[in-house]
């Protein structure tokens, strides 16, 4: 006779806290534009953003999450006992092993908790919220800490006027759990490896390996081909998200894109035909790109604002390197936030 495996019993799940980490030194464009060629009228016309925040000495992937994290679950009332799954979402943790999951869990003194990475550039975080969703619904794991974190000025070439101004660093987590009602949506998500050079490592470990040679690795972007990506195909995810969860534009109390441009923001929002009503995340303004931090650093700043209310209904969409895209509908958490 043929045993089966003994289902679970499921449930539904929720971001029960949120906590965010932000580096203190602040980083305007006039600073940036010292080793480009370039204004802050052009980095704001274009981007939207006015300045961001890099890491200080000392200060990793690990420890921005670290700080996160630890908000995170102070904020959701839980013992670190009770986490027993932690996902770290990141591109910047500059060492193939240990994952950085494991030593943001042992910093944390999580007693042993399920641990990995995930590496799904800007639209990590979503990734992450998205199988720390179903491993709660499937019975996996009951509390998952999911952070989002990079350490993006570390690997930026100052004087590459196509990304120097771009990015920041920080990190943003949440613990997902058990619900009575759905509260995290169905995620789609998807990719384009096709166009995979567009956002890269240059030049890869390899390359560094088979020349002998030690040249430092530095993100390459082509931008315009980054921006046509997304304002063609990031609209039409958000529209697909908002299906597979059944709710209408009408319904959100929020938008959460991730920061990466405002201009493709709002041609997001105008595909979307969003309604006036329905505020929109603007944390590119004074974080810039902080990759896999995005989403929930700007998560935070609305509800720290009041532009969205706790409990309430919101959009996140993630887009950037592979290039890869995920987005979900959720109900904003209603602990307090741990800023």
């Amino acid at each position: 006779m043929t045993a089966e495996i003994t289902p679970t019993t499921g449930s539904h799940s929720a971001i029960l806290s949120l906590g965010v980490y932000r580096p203190e030194r602040v980083v305007t464009n006039e600073e940036v534009c010292k080793t480009i060629d370039s204004t802050d009228e052009w980095i704001r016309t274009r981007s939207g953003i006015r300045s961001r925040r890099f890491a200080g000495p000392g200060e990793t992937s690990v420890t921005m999450a670290t700080s996160a994290g630890r908000k995170a679950i102070a904020a959701s009332g839980l013992d670190t006992e009770q986490i027993d799954c932690i996902i770290m979402a990141t591109s910047s943790h500059y060492n193939q092993t240990p994952q950085a999951a494991t030593l943001v869990a042992d910093a944390l003194g999580l007693p042993g908790p399920g641990s990995f990475d995930l590496s799904a550039g800007c639209a990590g975080f979503c990734h992450g919220l998205a199988v720390a969703a179903d491993l709660v619904r499937a019975g996996s794991s009951r509390h998952v800490l999911v952070i989002g974190v990079d350490h993006m000025s570390v690997g930026l070439d100052m004087t590459d006027r196509t990304s120097a101004f771009i990015f920041g660093d920080g990190a943003g987590a949440v613990v997902v759990g058990p619900s009575d009602t759905p509260k995290i949506g169905p995620v789609v998500w998807g990719s384009d490896g096709g166009q995979a050079n567009a956002i890269r490592q240059e030049p890869s470990w390899m390359d560094i390996v088979n020349s002998g040679d030690y040249e430092r690795p530095s993100l390459r972007m082509e931008g315009q081909s980054v921006f046509r990506w997304a304002a063609f195909t990031i609209g039409k995810v958000a529209k697909d998200a908002l299906d597979a969860s059944g709710v209408g534009v009408e319904d959100l109390d929020a938008f959460v894109p991730h920061q990466a441009n405002q201009r493709i923001n709002e041609l997001i929002v105008r595909g979307l035909k969003l309604p006036e009503t329905v505020p929109v995340a603007d944390d590119i303004i004074e974080t810039a790109n902080t990759s896999a931090a995005s989403v929930p650093l700007a998560m935070e700043k609305m509800l720290r604002e009041g532009q969205a209310p706790a409990g309430g209904l919101a959009l996140l969409v993630g887009f950037g390197a592979g290039l890869s895209y995920a987005g979900q509908v959720v109900r904003l958490p209603e602990a307090p936030v741990e800023s």
